[in-house]
């Protein structure tokens, strides 16, 4: 399958360019799906789709179904805070309308496509704009300040909450800063004609709660925006525990195909 990696689509003022990985199936007008990786807005790769998933599993199985996939890097908390990583989307986003004729791409269908951290991204993404077909949000942080009461309980007393990931990627925690945790909580964001949504999210998570997509889940039934969501029994973050992973990618890409078609 054709592939075009390490292509440099935005240099933002006074940072690194930032690059993405494009694989198409070779065919015209393929549909998109854009991939956001996790990491927890600190660390994380966009050569990794999911960690323990081989590249056969996840990119090229999305590639055998027929779309192109997009694979995006954005700048890490460490390196610029919210929102500059939806900005960094958005730039993806632009040079691949511009783009992605040449390569055989339809970006006028688009999938966003996230796990953990990323999922954040695309289901944000998403919420602000019209031109995006859908989201498939693996395992994503929707309401900053319930992580926020989630790691000041864990056992122990976890990390001071200046040292979580949410606080570093808002640069305080959420209740210092509540405009922009509000901001970056998509369930705070969901209001009607959003695109629609699949959600996978493991009842074992102990990272980011289940509870996190099931208020998702709500908020879109409520706003009468279509989502499927699927509780995944024994799964924990990226999966882990689970030995095949081929039925959720089955289920998000029948999702993808359907948003996309026509």
């Amino acid at each position: 399958m054709p592939a075009i990696l390490d292509v440099d689509f935005a240099q933002p003022e006074g940072f690194r360019p930032l690059s993405l990985d494009l694989r198409t199936p070779g065919t015209a007008a393929a549909p998109l799906v854009v991939f956001l990786h996790g990491g927890g807005w600190l660390r994380g790769s966009r050569k990794v789709f999911t960690p323990g998933i081989s590249d056969a599993r996840s990119f090229d199985r999305i590639v055998d179904a027929g779309f192109a996939v997009a694979s995006c890097e954005y700048r890490l908390s460490g390196e610029a805070r919210f929102p500059a990583q939806l900005e960094d989307v958005d730039a993806a986003l632009a040079w691949l309308s511009a783009n992605g004729a040449q390569y055989g791409v339809d970006a006028s269908r688009v999938v966003l496509w996230g796990v953990s951290a990323g999922a954040t991204l695309a289901a944000l993404t998403a919420l602000d704009r019209d031109d995006i077909a859908g989201v498939v949000d693996w395992f994503g942080p929707t309401d900053l300040f319930a992580m926020a009461a989630h790691d000041s309980a864990r056992p122990g007393g976890g990390d001071a909450l200046e040292d979580t990931r949410e606080a570093r990627w808002l640069g305080a925690p959420a209740s210092q800063l509540p405009d922009a945790a509000r901001r970056a909580s998509p369930v705070l964001q969901v209001h009607p004609g959003a695109p629609p949504f699949h959600i996978s999210h493991g009842t074992a998570d102990e990272h980011v709660p289940i509870a996190q997509s099931e208020a998702l889940a709500e908020a879109l039934r409520a706003a009468a925006v279509p989502v499927d969501f699927h509780p995944v029994p024994d799964g924990r973050h990226f999966w882990q525990g689970l030995g095949d992973t081929d039925a959720l990618f089955d289920r998000a890409l029948a999702f993808a195909r359907r948003v996309t078609a026509g």
